[in-house]
């Protein structure tokens, strides 16, 4: 039973491809029949083929008819199909039935892509709408109790524990924790909220449980927000869109209404027999019919899909690939994007009696005990220093008496005893009689009463350069001295989020081809921002932006530039990324709504593969302007031999059929 429910919803869910298929089969089986002289079994074939393959086509075609009072090619199509067909019967020349079968097929393959790429619209905001839990934990008379997020109400008091998305926008009451927003405001670092702060919903929670109030309506939080202008965007179509509709519908008017004056002007104007006028009539629908124009682009584009997957380099739709390539300006995102969106310890700075060794394991000593993300990357750092510096150790060295930090001994160092947490300060603990210190410069000042004035320098031009710093220090005896000391600095601690290796060559190459303008768009603070573009040479930056606000700088950017990319990563990027005329996500890194809401997808995380796409999109411009000309002068040609009569109906379907085979073999060459 289970493979019949498959299959049911495989076709419920790929009607056109479905009918594509179906209808490829029926003319293939009804050529063959052809071919065998079995003209019984064709004529039920090639009918069932026309109906399967072009329903969609003709109702598509005459809905338009009816209710728009216009014309379009899918109603063009299937009358040079119908005509071709009726001429091969009128003449017994049954190849012509086979010519028309393949027009409807060409259109039923172009529906079915066409189906995928609305779909990516509802996908999009399905996930989007996954990011947020569907129930929310409200305290009701000293109770807990599950309700439904769209039952929330402004006042109501809800209670997040530890590892939990947050519901929907609030005020914390109470608790304190370190929350995860760097998806919805891009921030590198996680950010440490207590009572007053407010809160989004679709951030993850930390170590701490919150009570929290909800101050505005659910539907009004800002990942509905997200939700609202990403459909919105994605269903505003582009001027390029808007253009391709007109021309197609022009171009069917001018089709049909010549083909009717050429059925019935030329024996009152030239004295042509009726049954020539028609014959000309109906040759005029088959040359003129649009397919070499179709073949002229989808094989390219197509071609140019394949290669970037072999690249790494996912083009959700050809249109994409057309545009990447006519891109005169992108906009970075920078945590996950320029930036690993890891943070990791960028620099080591010991007092003049310690080293780097030291600072690092006397950080970590008390640091394994946090589940803060600078912590983690201090004992992660840690780990890595002792490993390197192992194989330097006397072997006299005095024994470690505590327990190792990790019990299968990867890190050499000593574990701390009363260890507690100063929520937004520091921590400290003692390890080898030793109190040891970690946190910011205040913190560490009400242990320590000056702070020498080199680190002190050092640490502000990090910290103007962006980073965090961490000040370590240390209260007891001194190894290897007699008698007690006081409390004093190790050293400094700087933590950032790491620039993508490749990030500045990339820019630098973008430049190279004539990119006019690049950005860089983040909710992360000034200081940091400005220290990432100086190193990868991004001149412009827009900081401390919401999801809106990126979305307002692509829409200016657009305005000046007409053809924007976006890189982004997080669920922050998905507006702009979907207004942008192409976006394009980092495949490895970025959220689910970020891959679902781009066009394009780096999908090792490379941004040097940008490059190579924009080079695949200039190149499969340059292929269809050259395709489009030979189709155009196929049908001129065509069209001029019919009506001089020089041509007949054999000939112009074998121009006609011949014109697309060439330009669809002219776009293969983008698979080389």
């Amino acid at each position: 039973m289970l493979y019949p429910q498959r299959f049911t919803q495989f076709t419920r869910e790929h009607t056109d491809t479905v009918a594509a298929l179906l209808c490829g089969l029926l003319l293939f089986f009804g050529w063959f029949a052809l071919h065998l002289g079995w003209l019984g079994l064709a004529f039920l074939l090639l009918p069932a083929a026309y109906v399967i393959g072009g329903y969609e086509s003709a109702r598509e075609g005459l809905t338009t008819l009816f209710k728009e009072k216009e014309l379009d090619v899918d109603l063009l199509m299937i009358v040079a199909a119908i005509g071709a067909a009726s001429l091969g019967l009128w003449r017994r020349e049954y190849h012509l039935i086979i010519d028309g079968a393949i027009l409807i097929l060409i259109f039923a393959i172009s529906g079915a892509l066409e189906g995928y790429a609305m779909a990516r619209t509802e996908r999009s905001i399905r996930s989007l709408m996954s990011l947020t839990p569907d129930t929310a934990r409200v305290l009701l008379q000293g109770r807990e109790e599950e309700i439904p997020i769209s039952q929330l109400k402004v006042g109501d008091e809800i209670v997040v524990k530890p590892g939990e998305l947050i519901p929907t926008d609030g005020i914390i009451l109470s608790g304190y924790s370190t929350l995860n927003q760097a998806a919805i405001t891009g921030e590198s670092l996680p950010v440490e909220k207590t009572v007053g702060a407010e809160v989004f919903a679709g951030t993850l929670n930390g170590y701490g449980a919150l009570q929290i109030k909800v101050h505005k309506p659910a539907q009004s939080s800002l990942i509905q927000r997200v939700i609202r202008l990403v459909e919105q965007a994605q269903t505003e179509a582009p001027p390029s869109q808007e253009f391709i509709d007109r021309f197609e519908k022009g171009y069917a008017k001018v089709i049909v209404v010549a083909g009717v004056l050429l059925a019935t002007l030329p024996p009152f104007l030239w004295g042509w027999d009726w049954e020539t006028t028609i014959y000309r009539a109906l040759t005029f629908l088959v040359v003129a019919s649009p397919c070499a124009l179709m073949a002229a682009i989808m094989p390219t584009l197509l071609s140019g899909i394949a290669n970037g997957a072999r690249q790494g380099i996912l083009f959700k739709n050809g249109a994409q690939l057309e545009k990447i390539g006519k891109v005169r300006a992108i906009a970075f995102d920078k945590t996950g994007t320029l930036t690993t969106g890891q943070v990791q310890v960028f620099q080591v700075i010991a007092a003049s009696e310690y080293s780097q060794e030291n600072v690092l394991k006397a950080a970590a000593s008390v640091e394994s005990y946090s589940e803060h993300p600078i912590g983690k990357a201090i004992v992660q750092a840690a780990g890595e220093t002792v490993r390197v510096f192992s194989a330097r150790r006397s072997a006299k060295a005095v024994p470690v008496e505590s327990k190792p930090l990790n019990p299968k001994g990867d890190l050499d160092l000593v574990g701390a005893i009363q260890v507690q947490a100063i929520p937004g300060q520091g921590i400290v603990g003692i390890a080898q009689e030793q109190q040891i210190i970690v946190g910011n410069a205040v913190f560490v000042q009400q242990y320590v009463t000056n702070l020498p004035e080199e680190l002190q320098e050092m640490a502000q031009s990090l910290e103007q350069e962006g980073k965090t710093v961490v000040w370590v220090a240390q209260v007891g005896r001194g190894a290897g001295e007699q008698g007690s000391r006081g409390a004093e600095v190790m050293g400094v601690i700087a933590i950032a989020d790491e620039v993508r290796s490749q990030a500045a060559a990339t820019i630098s190459r973008l430049k190279q081809l004539g990119i006019e303008q690049i950005v860089m768009l983040t909710g992360d603070n000034e200081k940091t921002a400005q220290s990432v573009a100086k190193a990868v040479a991004i001149d412009r930056v827009y900081a401390q932006l919401l999801p809106e606000d990126k979305l307002d700088v692509i829409r200016l950017l657009q305005q000046q530039y007409q053809t924007v990319a976006m890189v982004g990563d997080g669920i922050n990027d998905a507006p702009a990324l979907a207004q942008a005329s192409v976006g394009i996500a980092m495949g490895i890194s970025g959220s689910d709504v970020a891959l679902e809401t781009a066009d394009i997808v780096l999908m090792a995380d490379k941004l040097e593969k940008i490059a190579v796409a924009i080079h695949l999109g200039r190149r499969s411009q340059s292929i269809v302007k050259q395709n489009i000309f030979v189709a155009l002068g196929f049908i001129v040609l065509l069209l001029m031999g019919n009506f001089l009569g020089s041509i007949n109906l054999p000939i112009g379907v074998i121009g006609h059929e011949g014109s697309t085979v060439l330009v669809t073999l002219s776009g293969l060459r983008l698979l080389k």
